[in-house]
């Protein structure tokens, strides 16, 4: 496998091209080679595996990922940073300039099963993983790393202060666990938080996915208020008892598979 960049090499390499990180982008890159060679075995990629990577920085993990045998197709923003991927990963991935989060991925990839590893850019990382879980099926794994209050909303169970819409998004498309804590100082800049790492496997989606996705929507957009109220319009308080579901409860009490009732009865 390439040795990963650490943080005196990263930092010398953005020098020699004049880089100027930028606070806009939430760039903090990798620079603990350890830390990189464990989030490519936590991904469990190798020959003949697709990867997608958003947000390749200076590419120290885009070059892991292709040493280890993978077909890598790494995003990143920044068209700055042409010269450092040149220098670090070469032709050995497939490097795009883009902005990810406008990309359509489910028509953009080639055929096949696709893995995500990637560390995400903190003011946008959830979305793009929700938006993959929704409407990429052909994204299996995801192994993402995220600010650590992120990721303690993705594994949030019912009932407490920071289940949401994302809790529910990831449950209702896949498994999802946390693989790894990861403090701030593995990075550079340092950031002012610490990061997790993710682990969604994903499973297939019930036909009424998207509406309970709808309907979890509006109810945590009104999380104060009992369903009765936040959900009016889109589904009577009747059809709500008949999924077995009270009119007076809150949305952040209501599990997955309440949502998805809830859909049914909506549909």
């Amino acid at each position: 496998m390439a040795e990963p960049l650490g943080r005196a090499e990263t930092r010398a390499l953005l020098e020699r091209h004049g880089i100027r990180l930028r606070r806009d982008l939430g760039q903090h890159f990798l620079v603990e080679p350890n830390l990189v060679r464990r989030i490519v075995e936590i991904a469990g990629v190798g020959p003949g595996s697709q990867v997608v990577e958003i947000g390749a920085g200076a590419g120290t993990l885009t070059r892991a990922l292709s040493a280890a045998g993978a077909r890598v197709i790494a995003y990143e923003i920044d068209e700055s940073l042409r010269p450092v991927l040149a220098e670090t990963v070469g032709v050995g991935a497939d490097i795009r300039f883009a902005d990810a989060a406008a990309v359509d991925f489910d028509a953009t990839l080639p055929g096949g099963e696709w893995v995500v590893v990637a560390n995400l850019p903190y003011n946008v990382g959830t979305p793009i993983v929700l938006d993959m879980l929704r409407f990429v099926p052909r994204i299996r794994r995801l192994v993402v790393m995220l600010q650590r209050e992120a990721v303690d909303r993705l594994v949030a169970d019912p009932g407490g202060k920071v289940y949401g819409l994302p809790s529910v998004v990831v449950r209702l498309h896949g498994t999802v666990r946390v693989a790894l804590r990861v403090p701030a100082h593995v990075f550079f800049p340092i950031p002012k938080v610490e990061s997790s790492v993710a682990v969604i496997d994903r499973i297939p989606a019930d036909p009424d996915a998207e509406e309970a996705v709808r309907l979890a929507a509006a109810g945590f957009g009104q999380r104060r208020k009992m369903l009765r109220s936040s959900l009016r319009g889109l589904i009577s308080e009747t059809a709500m008892a008949a999924a077995g579901i009270d009119p007076t409860a809150r949305a952040e009490t209501l599990p997955p598979e309440a949502w998805l009732r809830l859909a049914r009865r909506a549909s």
